[in-house]
């Protein structure tokens, strides 16, 4: 039988990444509540515009701009939610994300912040101040609110050259959205400023990287680097009917017995069953929780300048040691460190440079030098691939020693799979001469650290060169029933460390801190001849910007806190 929702209670950003290519754009704003009894109006008037998870019909009944509603602890307190409450609530999502920041490696973890008290210094104005003075502080971000909206399609034919033209303008009723909650403000509630200068808008936008496509500017599935992303976000049930989970789950869902099958409902949503058959920890009144989940948010800046020059200077020491082009090595490198090829397909299923020319020749996205075909169908096919289940359907149990996908690959990082399972052989069956197969190899140490990914890229939506200085990154919202279990642990232990993958302290190539470890190790098989290949001059790559913790309530729990009614007892 079917895992039924109520997905009329559940907000759409929780069973939804409204995404690059439905709703490529976004803007992100702040609030501060300055009288309880005003941010409850707040509340109770942007409640009533929530984009919940009900499911759209058709194309045609997508909203044209989704609205969600989020809260800092914080935000809670201010709105006068009961102590019973707010004191049921997890320790770090009181504490906040601020106070984790060693932990979490937004910080030197070698340096104590009373050695370096402005540890911050890089941060946006609107996060330096947030939980600096402890609880109450008076620039504290208490909500936030989410615009996400479709481009500007006029009606026109899908597919037609009107159709992908439009596909680079925002829909009018983003403009509109934001004039109504900047109307919604007052001296009770205000909209915060997010960096304080002047002719900047004092929300924090976001949108696809777009590239030119033989004339018609579209949306890529690429962040600032140049990496595709966003693929392979996690199946739960009751996510899709019935029907379309069949075939989301491959790959995005749980290995258990060599089939796929969809997570459990409780590892992502408050008030259902997780994978441990146990309901989460929940606060007084369970009602209040139920259908919420909570959320990481984190503006991550790209140093696109730094990550290029030393991509280039390895790639030559790779070339050299493996005798093939620079440009072959520099490929093979950011596959390497990412865990797929630059245009989404995984390593784990294509890992070799020329295979992996050929597959996009056969997909129809390269021509017969192996370049990129930069038209509308060869893009169309692309993006048809990696929303498509085969760009998931993959293990790396069968490559225990990295010779296909290395250990300490950001993906390989990020998404154990079946990797960690305890009774996996490591080495070389001596009746195949190749690694172990692995084949029982389940997920069971990795479905209870899944999170769900959300967010967009922000700075310019382009490939234009740049520097380090420049405004770019990725707007990263990470949702999970325990930040604790998920999102820290998989911050701390699997991409600032790398003990768990044979690493030591080499973190991840991508998002780990590299002032003290730079390194990344790229095995070889010894079948091949060649040698494996260390990347020494690793920077850190990507770096906080600022963020915190939230709760992500229900329709329910959202009418609870605008009537002032959430009763504990």
């Amino acid at each position: 039988m079917a895992y039924a929702l109520n997905l009329h209670d559940i907000q759409g950003n929780v069973t939804r990444a409204y995404g690059r290519f439905s709703f490529p754009f976004a803007r992100y704003f702040f609030f501060q509540i300055r009288h309880p009894a005003a941010g409850r109006a707040f509340v109770d008037a942007v409640r009533r515009e929530v984009t919940t998870s009900a499911r759209w019909p058709d194309e045609a009944d997508k909203p044209n701009c989704t609205v969600n509603i989020a809260f800092t602890f914080m935000g809670l307190y201010w709105l006068e939610v009961p102590n019973r409450t707010l004191q049921g609530m997890p320790d770090v999502f009181i504490s906040g994300m601020r106070s984790r920041a060693s932990m979490l490696g937004d910080r030197d973890p070698t340096i104590t912040a009373d050695d370096d008290p402005d540890w911050d210094r890089d941060w946006d104005p609107i996060w330096q101040g947030n939980r600096k003075e402890g609880l109450g502080g008076s620039e504290d971000v208490h909500i936030l609110v989410t615009l996400n909206a479709q481009p500007d399609l006029a009606g026109a034919e899908p597919g037609s050259q009107d159709f992908l033209a439009r596909l680079k303008n925002p829909h009018p009723d983003l403009e509109a959205k934001t004039d109504w909650l900047r109307s919604l403000t007052s001296d009770g509630i205000v909209l915060l400023e997010r960096n304080g200068k002047a002719g900047d808008a004092p929300f924090q936008s976001a949108s696809a990287v777009f590239d030119d496509f033989g004339g018609v500017t579209l949306p890529t599935a690429r962040e600032h680097f140049g990496f595709t992303d966003g693929i392979g976000d996690p199946v739960f049930k009751g996510q899709y009917p019935p029907a379309q989970e069949k075939t989301a789950v491959i790959g995005r869902g749980k290995r258990m017995g060599g089939d796929w099958e969809a997570l459990e409902t409780g590892e992502f949503i408050l008030g259902h069953t997780g994978e441990s058959q146990e309901l989460p920890p929940t606060a007084m009144p369970p009602e209040f929780m139920q259908n919420g989940t909570f959320m990481a948010y984190r503006k991550l800046h790209e140093n696109v300048a730094s990550f290029q020059s030393v991509v280039d200077e390895e790639a030559q020491g790779f070339a050299t040691s493996m005798a093939v082009g620079v440009p072959q090595a520099r490929e093979t490198l950011l596959a390497k460190m990412c865990g797929r090829w630059s245009d989404g397909v995984p390593l784990a299923v294509v890992p070799d440079y020329d295979d992996w020319i050929a597959f996009g020749k056969a997909r129809g996205w390269r021509n017969e030098n192996g370049s990129m075909l930069m038209t509308p169908d060869a893009w169309s096919k692309q993006i048809a691939y990696i929303r498509s289940a085969e760009a998931s359907d993959f293990r790396y149990a069968d490559d225990m020693a990295g010779f296909k996908c290395p250990g300490g690959a950001h993906m390989r990082r990020m998404n154990t799979r079946d990797y960690l399972d305890p009774l996996n052989v490591f080495g070389i069956d001596p009746k195949t001469g190749k690694q172990f197969e692995n084949a029982g190899a389940t997920h069971a140490l990795n479905k209870r650290r899944r999170i769900l990914r959300r967010g967009l890229p922000y700075g310019p939506p382009n490939f234009e060169p740049r520097d380090d200085a420049s405004e770019q990154g990725v707007i990263m919202m990470a949702m999970g029933v325990d930040l604790f279990r998920q999102f820290e642990f998989v911050q701390q232990q699997w991409i600032q460390y790398g003990l768990d993958f044979h690493q030591g302290n080499n973190t991840c190539p991508m998002l780990g801190r590299h002032d003290h470890h730079t390194r990344h190790m790229i095995p070889s098989d010894p079948k091949s001849g060649k040698p494996p290949y260390m990347m020494t001059k690793l920077k850190t790559f990507v770096e906080c910007r600022g963020g915190d913790y939230f709760f992500v309530p229900s329709m329910i729990a959202l009418r609870m806190i605008a009537m002032g009614i959430v009763d504990p007892t």
